[in-house]
């Protein structure tokens, strides 16, 4: 065994030694996985036993596959978790090869490697990795089964629970998003290429530093800012390039906002900015129920100068929830406030996003944050570096920062 192979063993060991923390792992690994080979792009897929199929769970530096699956035999993915069996393709015989029951362009003409995560039992899933510029090595074959069956018996251990996404169609669809801007006589890009999709009823959360482009993403995706190239879909319409009355029309009718910093308005009681945005919608629903939603049915008549912050942010959440959107973006909700006042507006977050079912999109700069989440996408420089599927999303009275 070379040094090489040696590491990377130990480092897989390392990122799995923390039990309760086997998602954010999984991540980690797949990293590890592409840094130690050279490969460019990997994706992590998991077999969901009760359906019987294959799916996407995590994916490092690509097109956003966690809500394709294929089922047995189907495709590479599905291909390699029934037999068992390591795929090796050098990039000249890699030509419209499907990764699960739809075409993959990302395979076209790559060098790829798709290994099965298995246990001496049976096959758990398999990782997939691509872009490599040479081929891939039976040395890098051995070593990368190996980590595979150090994972799969992880995983086995602690048990593997997630969300599929099969049979839903994505709720939005961001294809290749590109934002650029003028500095000074420079262009300067905030976005170079995002492609993401959002799911009904559930919870995403993007990671990043400042100046990453997560806000950016959020504000083409609501309406509030255009994007300079790229494809935005809002469930099969296409809102790339959308008139004024359109874009109007969407803001007020599809996406509800919930801003850092609240955006109240001074002179209107907690009751009325909230039936101020009731008002203009077609299918609100009613003000006071969306003020006991957040449980501060008591407040209906307090003026925003008598609320606190978290209380204020609540309102806002509120007024973000009664025009019944079909998603609401959220910017850095907690970024204000302190941690108690935190976990009581993410778990208002929460109750909308289990109980009420509604999709939700929050940017934070805050890892804990995404603990709560269903899904994870990290950006980095203005592209998506990862995303993952929380097996097990914790609750916001459980997060600790």
């Amino acid at each position: 065994m070379d040094t090489l192979h040696a590491q990377l063993l130990w480092q897989v060991m390392e990122q799995l030694r923390d039990a309760n923390q086997l998602e954010e792992a999984l991540s980690r690994c797949l990293d590890l996985f592409c840094r130690g080979t050279g490969s460019t792009k990997g994706s992590i897929w998991m077999l969901d036993e009760q359906s019987g199929r294959t799916i996407a769970t995590n994916v490092y530096d690509t097109y956003d596959a966690t809500g394709e699956s294929a089922g047995a035999g189907e495709g590479l993915a599905g291909r390699v978790v029934e037999s068992g069996e390591t795929e090796i393709h050098k990039a000249s015989e890699v030509q419209n090869m499907k990764l699960a029951g739809v075409d993959s362009p990302a395979l076209n003409g790559v060098n790829l490697i798709c290994v099965p995560i298995r246990t001496p039992k049976h096959t758990v899933g398999c990782l997939l990795l691509t872009g490599k510029e040479s081929e891939y090595t039976e040395d890098e074959k051995t070593m990368l089964e190996q980590c595979c069956s150090i994972l799969a018996l992880d995983i086995e251990d602690k048990g593997f629970t997630f969300r599929p996404f099969e049979d839903r169609e994505p709720l939005v669809q961001v294809r290749d998003v590109v934002k650029e801007f003028m500095s000074g006589e420079e262009i300067r890009q905030i976005l170079k290429g995002v492609d993401l999709d959002v799911y009904p009823g559930e919870l995403v959360v993007v990671l990043g530093e400042s100046g990453c482009g997560k806000s950016t993403l959020l504000n083409i995706i609501g309406g509030m800012d255009r994007m300079t190239s790229g494809q935005v879909i809002v469930e099969g319409k296409d809102m790339s390039n959308p008139t004024e009355d359109e874009l109007t029309e969407y803001r007020r009718e599809y996406v509800g906002f919930i801003f850092q910093a609240y955006n109240l308005m001074p002179n209107l009681s907690a009751y009325e900015n909230i039936e101020f945005i009731a008002e203009i919608s077609d299918n609100p629903m009613d003000s006071m129920e969306a003020l006991k939603l957040v449980g501060l049915g008591e407040k209906a008549e307090s003026m925003p100068t008598a609320l606190s912050g978290g209380q204020m942010q609540r309102i806002s959440i509120a007024r973000a929830l009664v025009k019944n959107p079909k998603i609401i973006l959220a910017d850095e909700p907690t970024a204000a406030l302190d941690y108690d006042t935190s976990i009581k507006v993410l778990s208002v977050i929460e109750k909308i996003s289990r109980e009420n079912n509604t999709t939700i999109l929050m940017v934070t700069h805050n890892p804990e944050i995404a603990k709560m989440a269903n899904r994870v996408v990290k950006l980095r420089d203005g592209k998506i570096s990862s995303i993952r599927v929380n097996l097990k999303p914790l609750k916001a009275t459980d997060l600790v920062w």
